[in-house]
C-alpha cells in the first residue's frame, strides 16, 4: 500500500531562551540596585568655608525679612484686636439702649392691657414680630405721637445694633487671618535661624578660624569704604561753606549764619536720635524686640526717633516711605539707611560713613560701616 503524504508542516523546534532573559533581567536589577546603593552611599563634597559664610548669611536676610513680616502682622493684630474690643464695646452699649427702647414699649403695651382695651396698639407690642407688624400704616395712625417715636426709637437701635454685630463678627475673622500671618511669619522665622545654627555647628575649629578671617576681611573692606565716604562729605562741605561765605561777603553779611531753624531742629532731632542709639550700644539684637532691654534693626530706629519726638511706623518697609529720600553721598547724622534688595535691614546714620544698628541674632547693637551690607536707599525722617 503506498505511503500517503502528510500534508502538515513539520514542527520546528523552539529553543527555551526564558530563563536567560531572566537571569539578564535579574542582573540588571542588581547592577541597578547596588549602583543606586552607592549613589546613595557616597557623600557629597563638603561645602566651602565661603560657601557655607554665603548660605548663613541669606538665611539671616531671610530671617530679618521674615522679622518684618511679623512685625508687619504683630502690629496688624494689634489694631485689629483694638477694632474688635471697641466694636464689642459699641454692640454692648447698642444692646442697652435697645433693651431700653423694648421696655419702653411693653410699658405702653401694659399700660394699655390694664385699662382692659387690647387696641390694635397693644397688639403690636405684644406680638413675637413688632417690627413687622410696626409696618402696618393703620397701625401708626392710631398710635400717640409718643408711642410712634418710641417704636422709631426701636426699630432705628435695632437696625444699627444688627449692623454694629455684623461688622464685629467680619472684624473677628480678619483678626483671625492676620493671627495666623502672624504664627506663620514666627515659625519661619524660627526656621531660618535654626538652618543657619545648624551650618554653623558643623564647622570644624579651623573652620570657624577661616570663617571668622573672611569676616574680618569684610569688615575691613566696608570700613575702607566708609572712610572714604567721609573725605568726600568733608570735602564737599568744606566746599560748601567756602561758597556761602563768598557769597554772604558779597552780599555784604558777615558769613557767620548757622542755617535757618528748620535746619537747626532737624540738627537738634538728630543728636536726640543719636544719643539714644548710643546708649543702647552692647545690647542684644532679638527678633520682633522694640525694647527697652533688646531690639531688632527697626525696633531700634522706630525707638531712636521716638525719643526724638517723631513717630515713625514698626517695619522697614513702612519706614523706607517716610520723611525725604536722600542719596548716599548726602547721609547726614540720625538719617536711615536701608539694605538688601527687599530692604529687610535698616541702621541710623552716625556719620563718617558709619552707622549703629542691630546686626543680626546673636550679635549685639553696634557700630558698624554702612557698605557692609549692599545699600538700598536712605531716607531722612525729620
Amino acid at each position: 500500500m503506498p505511503v500517503l503524504a502528510s500534508h502538515r508542516k513539520p514542527r520546528a523546534r523552539v529553543r527555551a531562551t526564558a530563563p536567560a532573559v531572566g537571569l539578564t533581567t535579574a542582573a540588571l536589577a542588581s547592577v541597578t540596585l547596588l549602583s543606586a546603593q552607592s549613589a546613595v552611599a557616597a557623600p557629597g563634597p563638603k561645602p566651602g568655608v565661603e560657601d557655607v559664610q554665603k548660605k548663613v548669611d541669606d538665611l539671616y536676610r531671610q530671617a530679618g525679612t521674615a522679622t518684618q513680616r511679623y512685625n508687619q502682622a504683630k502690629d496688624a493684630s494689634a489694631a485689629q484686636r483694638a477694632k474688635v474690643d471697641a466694636l464689642l464695646d459699641d454692640v454692648a452699649q447698642r444692646a442697652d439702649k435697645l433693651n431700653d427702647a423694648r421696655r419702653t414699649l411693653g410699658t405702653y403695651a401694659a399700660a394699655q392691657y390694664r385699662s382692659g382695651s387690647l387696641t390694635p396698639t397693644a397688639t403690636f407690642f405684644l406680638a413675637d414680630d413688632p417690627q413687622s407688624y410696626v409696618d402696618q400704616s393703620q397701625l401708626m395712625g392710631r398710635m400717640t405721637s409718643r408711642q410712634q417715636k418710641a417704636v422709631t426709637d426701636f426699630r432705628t437701635q435695632q437696625a444699627r445694633a444688627a449692623k454694629k454685630r455684623a461688622e464685629a463678627v467680619r472684624s473677628l475673622e480678619t483678626l483671625t487671618t492676620t493671627q495666623t500671618t502672624l504664627r506663620t511669619s514666627k515659625q519661619n522665622v524660627q526656621k531660618k535661624l535654626g538652618e543657619a545654627r545648624t551650618l554653623l555647628s558643623k564647622l570644624t575649629a579651623e573652620e570657624k578660624a577661616r570663617l571668622a578671617e573672611i569676616e574680618r576681611k569684610k569688615e575691613a573692606e566696608a570700613r575702607r569704604k566708609a572712610r572714604e565716604l567721609a573725605k568726600r562729605q568733608t570735602a564737599a562741605k568744606t566746599e560748601a561753606d567756602r561758597k556761602a561765605e563768598e557769597a554772604a561777603k558779597g552780599s555784604g553779611g558777615t558769613g557767620t549764619g548757622t542755617g535757618t531753624g528748620s535746619d537747626s531742629g532737624a540738627t537738634t532731632k538728630a543728636g536726640q536720635v543719636l544719643a539714644f542709639a548710643r546708649a543702647q550700644l552692647g545690647k542684644p539684637y532679638v527678633w520682633g524686640a522694640a525694647g527697652p532691654a533688646s531690639y531688632d534693626c527697626s525696633g531700634l530706629t522706630q525707638a531712636a526717633w521716638k525719643s526724638a519726638g517723631v513717630n515713625i511706623p514698626r517695619t522697614t518697609w513702612d519706614q523706607v516711605k517716610i520723611g525725604t529720600r536722600v542719596a548716599t553721598a548726602d547721609l547726614r547724622p540720625g538719617d536711615l539707611v536701608f539694605f538688601y534688595d527687599d530692604i529687610s535691614h535698616v541702621g541710623i546714620y552716625k556719620g563718617d560713613g558709619m552707622m549703629i544698628h542691630a546686626p543680626k541674632p546673636g550679635a549685639n547693637v553696634r557700630e558698624e560701616s554702612i557698605y557692609y551690607m549692599p545699600i538700598y536707599g536712605s531716607v531722612r525722617p525729620a
